[in-house]
């Protein structure tokens, strides 16, 4: 469940972006916005849309959360290290944020249907932060909204039972639904603090 250069590499090809330098120096002139700490994408690229089901119970699409900066990104409830580790820097930054949160919303899409209905994702997600929201669906569903986002998750069988590699990565969306940015696995909450309120500022 590691993020790989290898897969961040494959997820930018499928999208169609060129990466920018990342954010470690402030803007670049006088009264430019602060770079980001994730890899900007240049130019950005409307978001591809989704119909699955919400852990709500209710149906899911990405356009849904326009007017608001959207966290998107992929795992399953069952994952013991790198998933939950994710989900907990999102609940500290959104926490951090504190009234600027309302306009942020986590999208978390399972790479694991067999497991993930939507209640057990709502159960999973709600122990992070309950505004969280999951997606579920087919196995072809899950399938094609990975294909939009360069996605990998590969099913690894472990005894009686099985796990996921997958990828990492968190997709960061602008109010106007453009994938702005592409934060890889590890990075601390107030680097996505930094980055969602220079996205929540324009």
């Amino acid at each position: 469940m590691r993020h790989s250069t290898a897969r961040w590499a494959a997820g930018l090809l499928a999208l169609g972006f060129m990466a920018g330098s990342g954010a470690t120096e402030a803007g670049s002139s006088s009264g430019s916005p602060p770079a980001l700490k994730a890899g900007a994408f240049d130019p950005p690229r409307q978001a591809p849309d989704f119909d699955l089901r919400s852990s709500n119970g209710d149906e899911l699409k990405i356009s849904h959360y326009r007017g608001k900066v959207v966290l998107l990104a992929f795992g399953f409830t069952s994952c013991t290290a790198v998933c939950p580790t994710t989900l907990n820097t999102f609940a500290v930054a959104r926490r951090q944020l504190a009234a600027a949160a309302a306009d942020v919303q986590v999208v978390y899409i399972t790479v694991d249907p067999q497991r993930d209905d939507a209640a057990r994702l709502k159960k999973y997600l709600g122990s992070f932060d309950p505004t969280f929201v999951g997606g579920t669906g087919t196995e072809q569903q899950l399938a094609a909204v990975r294909k939009d986002y360069g996605i990998s998750a590969q099913k690894q069988v472990l005894g009686d039972s099985y796990s996921y590699a997958h990828s990492s990565f968190t997709y960061l969306i602008d109010r106007s639904g453009r994938i702005r940015a592409l934060m890889p696995y590890g990075h601390s909450a107030a680097d996505y603090v930094h980055d969602l309120t220079v996205l929540l500022q324009e």
